[in-house]
C-alpha cells in the first residue's frame, strides 16, 4: 500500500492508501477529490490535469500535456497509475466547477423585477400563487390539577378553533419534542403545517417569535445546479445559490453517468455526489444566508432530466438509456425531504417535476411551464440549452419535444480552452476583420485575465472566424495571420490570448478539432429542430417566437447563433432569453398548487420524439454539421466575408 497525498489548490491535502496499478482519476473518486472529467477518463477532453509534486506515477502520454509541461510535472488524472508514493497538486481550475458555490440574497431591483414578472405572468394564465402550508400562532392554556387534559389533545383542541380543520395530525417527530416544547414557551407556541381540505398536519412546532414557513425550488442541471429560497405565504424569494454537480467527476453527460451508476456500489456514489455534495451544503448555505432553520423549509420542488432524477431518488437508471429506453417512472408521489437527507423539515414533501421521457424530464415540463407557450396560441419553440440540448414546440393546441444529444461542448466540454461560465470565461468575443485581432468580454471582476472560453464566448468566436473569412464552411483555417498558428501537422488553431495574456500562462485558443465538435454540437440542436417541425409538417416561416433557456443563453449572441447554423434563420426579434426556466417552473410548483397541477397537465398532453429512432433525423444532423448548413437557402442572412 502507498499513501497518495492530493495537495488541493487554496485548500487541505487529502491522503488516501493505494495499491499499485491504481488508476489515479479513480483514485480522487474514491477519495472525494473533485477533479473536473468531462469525458468521464477516456482521455479525450484534457479537463483533469494534474501535477506531480513528488514521488513518481506512470503515465501515458497524451496530446493535452505538452513536453515543456509534462517536464513541470503536469499529467491527466486518467492516464496515470500509482507506482509508488506521490503527491499531487489538485489546480484550483480542476476543482472550481465544484468548490465555486455561490450565494446571493436576492434584494436587487433585477431580481426584484423578475420575480413580479414571474408572478405576474403566471396569475394571467390564470395560475393563482397559494398553498395549504400555514404558521399557525396558539396560546393555550397551562395544565393544573384541576386541569390535566393531554397535551397532544390540547394542542389539538386549540388548531381545530383556530383553523377550523376537523382532525389534526401529529406525527412522532412533532410528539417526542410536544412537552418540552410546550414548556419552554409558556404554552405559547407556532404550529408549522400543511392544511388539506379539514385536516391540519402538524409538519414542527416552534416558539410564538418563530413564524416563518419557506419553500425551497431547485434545478439540478447535469453540470450546474440552482437553487432559490421563498416564503410560502408570500412567495418573496429571499436566497439563491449555485454550485457545480458533484456527478460531474464521473462523466460530462448522462449517458457516462448511467454506466458509472450500474457499476457495484455506484447508484449510491452517484446518488451521494448529488445529495451529500452538492444539495446539502447548497441549501445551508441558502439558510444561512436567509438566517433562518432548515427546519423552517416545509416544502421542495426538483426539477431535473429524467436521468438526474432517478440518480437523485437513488433509483437504477440503467433503462433509460437502454432501448426500448424507459425510464422507472415519469412522476413520483410522496417523496420526503427525510427520505433523501435533504436540510429541511424532514416531513417537507418534495415535489418532483414529471418527466416524459427518457431525455426529456422535468427540467422542461417546469420550464415550458414557464414560458406559457401552452397558453398562447403562436407558433412558439422552446429551446433549453446546456449539457443535452431539449427542444419543444406548439402552441395552447400541441405540444411536442425532444431531446438531442448535443454534447457538452456548450458547457465547455470536448473544447481544448472550454470551461463552465465562471470567473475568468471569455464569454464574448469580436474579431476585426482586417488585422484579425480579438476583442472580448471575460466573466468577473473587471481587468482579470482570461482562463478559457465557455459556451457563449465559442458561439461568438466561431462565428466571427467564419464571417471574417478565417474558416470555411467545414470549419477549416483558410487565412493565415499572426493569431492564426498551426502544428507540425498542419492543423489550424486562433490565438485568442497568448500564455502571457491569460491566467493560466497556457494559451488560450480554438483548433479544428474544437471547432468542429463544436459544428456537430450545434448541428445536432438545429436538426432537432428541424426534425421536430418536420414532425408535424411545419416549417421554420411558421415560427412566431422562440425562447431561449438554460445558463449558457444568458450570454448568447442570437445573430451569431444564427450565423453559425445553431438556431433557425428567423428575425431576431422573435428571440427572447427567459432565464433559468426550469427553476422558474420548479419556484412556482413549489408556491402554487396550481402551477403544480398545470405542470402535471402539461406533461401529459407533450409528446416526446424519440430521435434516435427517427428514421429522417440522422439526415438531418450530417447536413447540419457544416457552417452554416450545407443547405444555405434555410440562412439566407448567414454571412461570410471573402
Amino acid at each position: 500500500m502507498y499513501k497518495i497525498t492530493f495537495q488541493i489548490e487554496g485548500g487541505s491535502p487529502v491522503v488516501i492508501e493505494a495499491n499499485a496499478g491504481d488508476n489515479l482519476l479513480e483514485l480522487a473518486r474514491r477519495a472525494n477529490v473533485a477533479i473536473d472529467a468531462p469525458c468521464s477518463g477516456n482521455g479525450s477532453c484534457g479537463k483533469c490535469r494534474v501535477k506531480l509534486l513528488s514521488g513518481a506515477v506512470e503515465s501515458s502520454p497524451s496530446r493535452h500535456i505538452s513536453p515543456e509541461e509534462y517536464a513541470e510535472g503536469w499529467r491527466l488524472a486518467c492516464g496515470c497509475k500509482v507506482t509508488g508514493e506521490a503527491e499531487i497538486l489538485v489546480p484550483d481550475i480542476a476543482s472550481a466547477y465544484q468548490s465555486r458555490m455561490k450565494t446571493a440574497d436576492l434584494s436587487s431591483p433585477e431580481e426584484v423585477a423578475l420575480f413580479t414578472a414571474i408572478q405576474r405572468d403566471v396569475q394571467e394564465a390564470g395560475i393563482s400563487f397559494g398553498t395549504g402550508f400555514r404558521a399557525v400562532e396558539l396560546q393555550m392554556s397551562e395544565p393544573t390539577l384541576e386541569d390535566t387534559m393531554p397535551d397532544d389533545e390540547r394542542l389539538t383542541w386549540a388548531l381545530q378553533e383556530a383553523t377550523g380543520a376537523e382532525r389534526v395530525e401529529v406525527p412522532t417527530q412533532v410528539m417526542v419534542k410536544l412537552a418540552e416544547t410546550l414548556r419552554d414557551h409558556g404554552f405559547h407556541v407556532c404550529a408549522k403545517g400543511l392544511q388539506t381540505g379539514d385536516t391540519f398536519r402538524i409538519l414542527d412546532l416552534t416558539g410564538p417569535e418563530d413564524t416563518g414557513i419557506y419553500a425551497a425550488a431547485i434545478d439540478i442541471g447535469t453540470t450546474t445546479v440552482s437553487a432559490v429560497l421563498a416564503e410560502l405565504d408570500t412567495g418573496k424569494i429571499v436566497a439563491k445559490g449555485s454550485s457545480g454537480n458533484g456527478q460531474i467527476r464521473y462523466g460530462a453527460d448522462v449517458i457516462n453517468r448511467i454506466i458509472e451508476q450500474s457499476k457495484p456500489g455506484g447508484r449510491k456514489k452517484l446518488q451521494d455526489a448529488i445529495v451529500k455534495e452538492t444539495l446539502v451544503p447548497l441549501l445551508a448555505n441558502l439558510c444561512k444566508a436567509a438566517g433562518i432553520s432548515a427546519r423552517s423549509i416545509l416544502q421542495l420542488c426538483v426539477a431535473a432530466n429524467t436521468t438526474m432524477n432517478h440518480l437523485f431518488v437513488g433509483v437504477n437508471a440503467q433503462s433509460v438509456r437502454m432501448e426500448p429506453y424507459v425510464p422507472s417512472f415519469f412522476s413520483w408521489q410522496g417523496l420526503l425531504a427525510g427520505d433523501v437527507k435533504l436540510p429541511a423539515n424532514p416531513l417537507a414533501p418534495v415535489l418532483i417535476a414529471p418527466n416524459i421521457g427518457s431525455y426529456v424530464g422535468g427540467d422542461i415540463t417546469a420550464g415550458v411551464f414557464a414560458s406559457l407557450i401552452w397558453n398562447k396560441p403562436e407558433y412558439s419553440l422552446f429551446i433549453d440549452l446546456g449539457t443535452n440540448g431539449e427542444i419543444a414546440f406548439g402552441n395552447e393546441d400541441f405540444l411536442m419535444s425532444c431531446a438531442c444529444s448535443a454534447g457538452p461542448a456548450f458547457e465547455g466540454g470536448d473544447i481544448s480552452c472550454g470551461m463552465r461560465a465562471t470567473d475568468g470565461a471569455i464569454e464574448a468575443c469580436v474579431i476585426d476583420r482586417e488585422t484579425m485581432e480579438p476583442t472580448f468580454r471575460i466573466v468577473g471582476e473587471a481587468g482579470q485575465k482570461p482562463v478559457g472560453l465557455c459556451g457563449s464566448g465559442i458561439i461568438d468566436t466561431i462565428s466571427e472566424l467564419y464571417r471574417c473569412g478565417i474558416i470555411n464552411a467545414k470549419g477549416l483555417f483558410v487565412r493565415e495571420g499572426e493569431r492564426v498558428k498551426r502544428d507540425h501537422h498542419g492543423m489550424g488553431r486562433y490565438v485568442l490570448a497568448n500564455p502571457s495574456e491569460s491566467a493560466t500562462e497556457r494559451e488560450i485558443s480554438l483548433n479544428e478539432v474544437d471547432i468542429d465538435n463544436f459544428i456537430r454540437a450545434k448541428g445536432a440542436i438545429f436538426s432537432a429542430i428541424e426534425t421536430l417541425l418536420n414532425s408535424v409538417d411545419m416549417t421554420v416561416e411558421m415560427i412566431d417566437a422562440v425562447y431561449v433557456a438554460g445558463g449558457i443563453g444568458s450570454g448568447i449572441n442570437m445573430k451569431n447563433a444564427v450565423n453559425i447554423g445553431m438556431f433557425p434563420d428567423v428575425p431576431l426579434e422573435k428571440f427572447r432569453y427567459i432565464g433559468n426556466s426550469s427553476l422558474t417552473g420548479a419556484y412556482a410548483m413549489a408556491l402554487s398548487d396550481q402551477a403544480n397541477a398545470k405542470v402535471d397537465q402539461v406533461a401529459k398532453n407533450m409528446t416526446y420524439m424519440e430521435l434516435s429512432t427517427h428514421p429522417g433525423y440522422m439526415d438531418s444532423f450530417v447536413a447540419a454539421c457544416f457552417l452554416p448548413h450545407t443547405n444555405r437557402q434555410l440562412f439566407p442572412h448567414s454571412v461570410q466575408e471573402i
